[in-house]
C-alpha cells in the first residue's frame, strides 16, 4: 500500500522543512507549497490524503484556498496551521471545513497525533460500492466484477464525485464546479470527453450499464434495474 501523500503550504521554509522532515520519518509523502497559489496549483494536479494549511500565506491566504478547495471537494483532510490563536480565527477556519486546527507552535508529537485522527477518520469513509462496482479513495483502488480498473487522476475524480451523488441526476455546471473546480474556464465539453472515457473503462463489455445520458440534463449514476 502507498504512503499517504502530505501537501504542506506553509510559506515559512525553516517550519516547512521541519515538516517535511519529520512526517516522512513517520512514513508520509510530502510536498511543499511555499503560498496559497502554488498550492492550489498542486492540490489540482492530484489526490492527496492530507493537506497542512497554514493561514497566513502570500498570493492566496489560506482560508481563499480552503474555500476553494471544499467547493469541490468536501473529503481530503485538512489541518490548519497557524500563528493566530484568536477563537474566531479558530471558528472560521472550521465554519470553511477544516477538519482541525493547530496553533503555532506546536508540539510535533501532537500534530502527528492529529493527523493519524484525521488519516483514520477518511479511511472509515473511503469505500463505496454500487452493483458490481467498488471504489477505495484511499487507495484509488477500482474494481468492478472483481476486475481491476485502471484510472487517471481525473477519472478518478469523476467516478468518485459521481459516487458520492449516486442516483442523482448531475449537469455540467455541477460536474465541472465538482471535479474541475467552480474558477475553470476551459471547454465544457470536457465533462462529455471523460464521461466517454469512464464508459469506456467502466460499462464496456458489461451487460448492467451504470453511468446514464439523461438528455439534455446531464448525467447520472445508477444501476437501472
Amino acid at each position: 500500500m502507498s504512503k499517504p501523500h502530505i501537501l504542506v503550504v506553509e510559506d515559512e521554509t525553516k517550519i516547512a522543512r521541519v515538516l517535511e522532515l519529520e512526517l516522512e520519518f513517520e512514513g508520509y509523502q510530502v510536498t511543499k507549497a511555499h503560498d496559497g497559489m502554488e498550492g492550489l496549483r498542486l492540490y489540482r494536479e492530484q489526490e492527496w490524503d492530507l493537506l497542512l494549511l497554514d493561514i497566513m500565506l502570500p498570493g492566496l491566504s489560506g482560508t481563499d484556498l480552503l474555500k476553494r478547495i471544499r467547493s469541490g471537494d468536501g473529503d481530503t483532510p485538512v489541518i490548519m496551521l497557524t500563528a493566530k490563536d484568536a477563537v474566531s480565527d479558530k471558528v472560521t477556519g472550521l465554519d470553511l471545513g477544516a477538519n482541525d486546527y493547530v496553533t503555532k507552535p506546536f508540539e510535533i508529537e501532537e500534530l502527528l497525533a492529529r493527523i493519524r485522527a484525521a488519516l483514520r477518520t477518511k479511511s472509515d469513509q473511503q469505500v463505496m460500492s454500487m452493483e458490481d462496482l467498488t471504489v477505495n479513495v484511499g487507495t484509488h483502488e477500482v474494481h468492478r466484477g472483481g476486475h481491476s480498473i485502471e484510472l487517471t487522476a481525473k477519472e478518478f475524480s469523476l467516478l468518485v464525485y459521481l459516487m458520492k451523488n449516486k442516483r442523482q441526476v448531475l449537469n455540467r455546471e455541477q460536474l465541472l464546479e465538482g471535479v474541475w473546480g467552480f474558477d475553470y474556464y476551459g471547454d465544457t465539453n470536457i465533462v462529455d470527453v471523460y464521461i466517454r472515457y469512464l464508459r469506456n473503462k467502466l460499462d464496456k463489455g458489461y451487460e448492467t450499464k451504470l453511468i446514464h445520458t439523461v438528455r439534455g440534463v446531464g448525467y447520472v449514476l445508477k444501476d437501472p434495474r
